[in-house]
């Protein structure tokens, strides 16, 4: 066997070894979805009542603390603070010109 002929087998296998290594982060990432939608699915039942687990519970609360805590700093993002507010005015017209920029 040529020189070429075997760096062309080992590129060949180099090839197959990186598909396979592609394949295997593809359905790893496939199998994190389907843990992540079984969770949510888990936990809309769970907070709805239909399921019922002690396991279950202390993670329920969890996401519901998760979320509320959430929504409170949506809430705190739109309304400014009033110091914020009062200070937005435009100060006074000056006699001087503005400064130059350095």
């Amino acid at each position: 066997m040529g020189f070429l002929d075997k760096v062309k087998q080992q590129t060949e296998q180099v090839a197959s070894k990186a598909k396979e290594g592609v394949a295997d982060v593809q359905t790893k990432r496939e199998l994190g979805q389907a843990y992540s939608e079984l969770g949510e699915k888990a936990y809309e039942l769970a907070a709805s009542g239909a399921i019922s687990n002690a396991e279950l519970d202390p993670i329920v609360e969890r996401i519901r603390s998760l979320k509320a805590k959430l929504e409170n700093a949506g809430e705190t993002a739109e309304t400014p603070p009033a110091s914020a507010v009062e200070g937005s005015a435009e100060p006074p017209p000056s006699d001087k010109p503005p400064a130059m920029p350095s």
